[in-house]
């Protein structure tokens, strides 16, 4: 049999298969991706094989064994460093259309190298990405300003950005022609608002959700497992738990440059072919910077993304 991975508990994988059974599977043996180590080699959303191996058991037995056997191959995916194995990977989600990184200026705050570092990760296997500024509602005068100035400078890069309150439904007018027909990605660091935002979206949905701390202004995990959601018009929602860190995982630092989108405009004016933006002479990116035309957050990430062949400097 044959189906779609829509729900990963870490030990259990619920597969819909293609003739509409919900079957719970485990994983046959181990799996090699492409060389790549990682802390959870099925993820949600991947297209696998599956083996009823009941036959194998006591015929005095009623209880059904499924075990995935197979994975085919993706046609992408959203990966980065496992936080507490820095040598493996975790797969977030696999064939997806598009994510939607959910981002708050603050209660809590989303660091600009955090969203660097997963737009980077999403432009190195095409997945395009809709930044959504979530709890409006929740901003003094001077956040709502920072926010507006975080929209322009990465919508001037050419990424679309909403500005919502999940709380109040503030904008949220314009995430269901969106999602129509679409496997979608919802990522974030914790305490962001997925959970609120998919009850919103997703009527009968019923996802916990919890207040944020307020000793420390950061999120608390409600989503412990990936599932894929449906929605109407036959699209899927991937809810992930919140990540604090986002370390890229197998990209080379000469591949870095086209990952940032500005950075790769300019660097086609630089005097050398294998540039690095660091220190070169007649490099076009450092000119650009110093001209205002790439932000010094964006190539601050890009320096940070460069050092992540030194351990521990991703999170």
């Amino acid at each position: 049999m044959k189906g779609l991975v829509v729900k990963n508990t870490g030990s259990w994988y619920t597969v819909l298969t293609d003739d509409g059974q919900l079957l719970d599977c485990k994983i046959k043996g181990r799996f090699r991706l492409q060389g790549i180590r990682s802390t959870n080699p099925v993820a949600v959303g991947d297209r696998v094989v599956v083996e009823d191996t009941s036959n194998l058991k006591s015929q005095t037995s009623n209880l059904k064994s499924y075990f995935i056997t197979e994975i085919e191959d993706r046609r992408n995916y959203i990966i980065r460093k496992s936080q507490n194995l820095s040598k493996q990977s975790h797969i977030l989600a696999a064939n997806v259309d598009q994510a939607l990184l959910i981002v708050t200026v603050s209660r809590p705050e989303t660091s600009t190298t955090f969203i660097d570092r997963f737009l980077a990760s999403a432009e190195a296997y095409r997945v395009p990405v809709v930044l959504v500024f979530n709890k409006t509602d929740l901003l003094t005068p001077d956040e709502l300003h920072l926010q507006q100035m975080m929209v322009t400078l990465y919508e001037t890069i050419g990424y679309e950005c909403l500005q919502v309150s999940a709380q109040t439904g503030e904008g949220l007018d314009k995430l269901p022609p969106l999602l129509q027909g679409k496997i979608t990605l919802l990522s974030g660091n914790s305490g962001v608002g997925k959970s609120t935002l998919i009850n919103r979206l997703v009527p009968g949905a019923n996802l916990r959700t919890a207040e944020i701390s307020d000793a420390w202004e950061k999120g608390m995990h409600t989503t412990t497992f990936s599932e894929m959601i449906p929605i109407e018009k036959r699209g899927f929602l991937i809810d992930t738990p919140g990540v604090k860190g986002f370390g890229t995982f197998d990209m080379e630092r000469e591949e870095l440059t086209s990952y940032f989108r500005e950075i790769y405009h300019y660097s086609q004016g630089c005097r050398f072919s294998n540039c690095t933006h660091t220190h070169e002479p007649g490099c076009a990116v450092l000119k650009a910077l110093d001209n205002h035309f790439i932000a010094a957050s964006r190539y601050q990430s890009y320096l940070s993304m460069l050092e992540d062949k030194e351990e521990g400097k991703y999170r």
